[in-house]
């Protein structure tokens, strides 16, 4: 596949793209003790690697399968004292799961009777592990060893739907989400806030028509909702098929909601047509601005319906919104391909130096190597992992006794696309020029996916 190159829609022969090479599922659960580790894996490392994608369980229809739908996997290595302790994958329960392998439904309400389960991220909150999803999704609890409790609405405190990408405020430990249900809320998305005991303390409906509202940025005052023109195609929901199109005639704006405030209290600000997926960080200004930098497609959509890659790339831009003027201003940081993004997570909402992201390519020749974006001198630097070598979206953990904004490790999955291998591996965030810290062959494939998170045991630990 040539992403970004070769045009694929409901009746080219590429349909099965999302299914084939390394978008194809592995059908095992594995679990393995004592990997071995290539280089020395840092000893104050002490926690799971989790990352969430989906992988399509029974028979699936190739001409209208959508990458996006298939059915969560979590691949989970568990790190400690310099060892690689295990490596497991499971599904993520849902009806749908249960129904392939005969089983009765998992726990938990199911409050808009979704038969998918969270395939789109994963990570630690109040003492558990949480599998999320996003379009009303429930977020799944999932046992230290990754194997599924059932859903858990925050303890019955969530009123329905919930997002693949809450962010959570390093200062009051509190998560913020936004959140849809197109098929249960054709007139309004939802503001979330979650207190650090797990429990929904807040919601605000906000009156939006039917747009793919896949993430959300925070910054110490605003809530941003993206209103974006990829909305609901219902001629092609009613067909059964990924509902979501490509939608010039419906504009793109940004909504700046206080923290505090209400639906009317939001600031929208109209910005040229494109489509984010993924925000690296947001922050305030001294002079009253707001700081916005994402990953932004030109369309999405709108040729390749059945993934995110085919039409075109995401370039790294520089959002400049201005409350008062309702205006904003556009720098590209970046026009080659960024996806993926990443910062250190303490400085969520404030001004920072450093982000990290995957070139995304569909040349399997070129590989994807992982990028790190100085946004003071407007340099980069550029980790290739070899042809053929495929990172993943790199996590930053800090280094417990560093200073520096940038001390500290990335980590991620490399897939090999050559021999259907894939490795967790560790980069020096300060120094790439030292290549691999440390790399832990994996017992299997690891298809391509989507998020994940470092969840260190002082977060969730494992049960006694």
């Amino acid at each position: 596949m040539k992403v970004g190159a070769k045009v694929m829609n409901e009746t080219s022969s590429d349909t099965a793209v999302y299914l084939s090479g390394n978008f194809a599922p592995v059908t095992e659960e594995v679990t393995a003790f004592d990997l071995p580790v290539i280089g020395q894996l840092p000893v104050e490392l002490t926690g799971r690697y989790l990352r969430n994608g989906p992988n399509p369980i029974g028979t699936v229809d190739p001409a209208t399968h959508h990458w996006f739908m298939g059915d969560g996997m979590v691949h989970g290595l568990r790190v400690e004292g310099g060892r690689a302790a295990w490596y497991r994958n499971r599904y993520v329960g849902s009806s749908r799961v249960s129904e392939v392998r005969g089983r009765d439904d998992i726990a938990g309400t199911n409050w808009n009777g979704s038969s998918l389960g969270p395939n789109t991220n994963v990570g630690g909150f109040a003492g558990r592990t949480w599998a999320m999803v996003e379009a009303g999704g429930c977020p799944v609890e999932l046992t230290y060893e990754l194997e599924t409790v059932g859903r858990n609405d925050f303890f019955g405190t969530l009123p329905g739907a919930f997002t693949a990408h809450p962010k959570v405020d390093p200062d009051s430990g509190e998560m913020h989400a936004m959140v849809y249900a197109w098929a249960e809320w054709l007139d309004h998305v939802q503001y979330v806030v979650i207190g650090t005991d797990g429990r929904v303390r807040r919601t605000v409906d906000i009156p939006l028509g039917m747009t793919m509202l896949h993430d959300m940025s925070l910054t110490s005052r605003f809530a941003i909702v993206y209103d974006q023109p990829c909305t609901v195609d219902l001629n092609v929901a009613f067909a059964g098929q990924f509902p979501f199109r490509w939608n010039p005639e419906y504009g793109n704006r940004v909504g700046l909601l206080p923290r505090e405030g209400e639906a009317s209290d939001i600031i929208w600000i109209d910005v040229p047509n494109g489509y984010s997926f993924h925000p690296m960080n947001a922050y305030d200004t001294a002079d009253g601005k707001v700081i916005v930098d994402l990953c932004n497609y030109a369309t999405m959509f709108d040729a390749d319906v059945r993934g995110p890659f085919g039409d075109n790339l995401a370039r790294l831009e520089r959002w400049e919104l201005d409350p008062v003027t309702r205006g904003a201003s556009i720098t590209v940081l970046d026009d080659t391909s960024n996806e993926f993004p990443r910062h250190r997570g303490s400085l969520g909402t404030k001004p920072y130096r450093y982000g990290y992201c995957a070139a995304v390519s569909g040349d399997s020749s070129v590989g994807w190597p992982t990028l790190k974006h100085d946004l003071h001198t407007g340099t980069r630097q550029v980790f290739d992992h070899g042809p053929g070598r495929a990172a993943g979206e790199p996590v930053f953990v800090a280094r417990d006794d560093g200073d520096a904004e940038d001390d500290g490790w990335l980590v991620t999955f490399v897939h090999d696309l050559g021999a259907g291998t894939a490795e967790f591996v560790v980069l020096d965030a300060q120094d790439f020029d030292r290549g691999y810290v440390a790399r832990v062959p994996l017992p299997q494939r690891v298809p391509f996916g989507f998020h994940g998170n470092w969840v260190a045991d002082r977060s969730v630990g494992p049960v006694a």
